[in-house]
């Protein structure tokens, strides 16, 4: 994708050799700055503090963790301390234990002296993959999207609603829920896309609603209790969202709120679609809320907000009354009930484990 003109991916190598360079999403929309990343403490730091964030962005930034921390020592201590490190970063979603797995099934059987380029080039490998799969993701949207169309008289905007962010800036290229929105602006379809703010980090708020309107397509932030009045309107005519971890039975786990949509989404008739590449099915579990571990953040997220003043400076500023506690459950799980379908880099499936099986046989129980 394109910002100011210029193309972009989220993470990719320095022209050193070694130095990983990714953009800086905390500071987004207010700075476009870009973080070099030097040993696998700082790209462990950078997962744990949202520097990059969104699953399959941070599976792509623990491959090059591994790799930073090979080329500072390829021995066999620093491959295991390097994992432990980088899979404590962030507990919910399954890209970070799959690539990390994907990276030390490589590693491990390799002599020292291999290790750090087999590194880079597999955690290379994983960052084009991405950016394919994503690219796949929103051709196979794009058919869901035109069936939409093709019900409306000609000409009619399709208005599209999103939660959180899940649009390239989390993952290397493309996004995975906004993958078929770009596909389907780019095709010169008129779509505009209802952006909740998503509190309390306002990844919406912040990073949708920029990537969109860098990309040049139609958008409107709204409040995340708005959802639901618009749906009621017939101001929405799909959802579509991210997910951080899916079970082989279909439940969707993704940032807090996404729940909330999907019941409003059911109520009202409103298709609700996931966008998901296959590293984030988790095939080890069945049931989303007894299986996944919610993370709990800081309660600062929630009782603190920064943005710019009318000064044009950046200020943090207390939201609470000083006393009152707040807690800070990251995610929810949608159970698969309420989901429309599953928008993956195969094809479009049913929420359900024979719906998944459908797209990824080799996952069969009896495989």
């Amino acid at each position: 994708m394109k910002v100011d003109g210029k193309p972009y991916r989220t993470i990719w190598l320095g022209s050193d050799g070694t130095t990983v360079q990714a953009i800086d999403q905390t500071l987004l929309p207010h700075a476009f700055v870009v973080r070099d990343l030097r040993n696998v403490a700082d790209a462990t730091n950078a997962i744990r503090n949202m520097v990059v964030r969104g699953a399959p962005l941070i599976g792509a930034a623990a491959a090059y963790g591994m790799a930073l921390a090979m080329a500072e020592d390829p021995s066999d201590a620093m491959l295991a301390r390097a994992y432990t490190l980088l899979l404590e970063s962030r507990p919910t979603a399954v890209n970070l234990r799959w690539a990390l797995d994907d990276l030390r099934s490589t590693l491990a059987p390799l002599p020292a002296s291999k290790r750090r380029d087999a590194a880079y080039k597999r955690a290379a490998e994983i960052c084009d993959e991405d950016v394919e799969i994503c690219r796949r993701i929103g051709e196979n949207g794009l058919v869901e999207i035109r069936r939409i169309v093709a019900a409306k008289p000609p000409g009619t905007t399709i208005n599209a609603l999103t939660h959180c962010n899940a649009g390239w800036l989390a993952t290397v290229d493309w996004g995975t829920a906004l993958s078929p929105i770009y596909q389907a602006h780019n095709a010169g379809i008129p779509i505009h896309v209802w952006v909740d703010e998503t509190r309390p980090r306002n990844q919406g708020a912040s990073l949708t609603a920029w990537e969109l309107g860098k990309h040049g397509v139609p958008h409107t932030v709204i409040a995340d209790n708005a959802g639901g009045h618009l749906m009621q309107h017939g101001k929405v005519d799909f959802c579509i969202v991210g997910s951080d971890r899916t079970t082989r039975r279909g439940d969707v786990c993704n940032k807090i709120g996404t729940y909330l949509k999907a019941l409003a989404a059911h109520d009202n008739g409103v298709p609700f679609y996931v966008g998901l590449p296959y590293p984030t099915i988790d095939w080890t579990i069945e049931d989303g809320h007894r299986d996944i571990p919610i993370e709990e953040r800081s309660a600062r997220e929630v009782s603190h907000m920064t943005g710019r003043t009318d000064s044009g400076e950046l200020a943090t500023v207390a939201l609470l009354p000083e006393g009152s506690a707040a807690a800070n459950p990251a995610f929810d799980v949608t159970p698969a009930r309420l989901v429309t379908g599953l928008i993956t880099e195969r094809g479009v499936c049913a929420a359900s484990e024979a719906g998944l099986l459908s797209l990824y046989p080799e996952q069969s129980r009896a495989a």
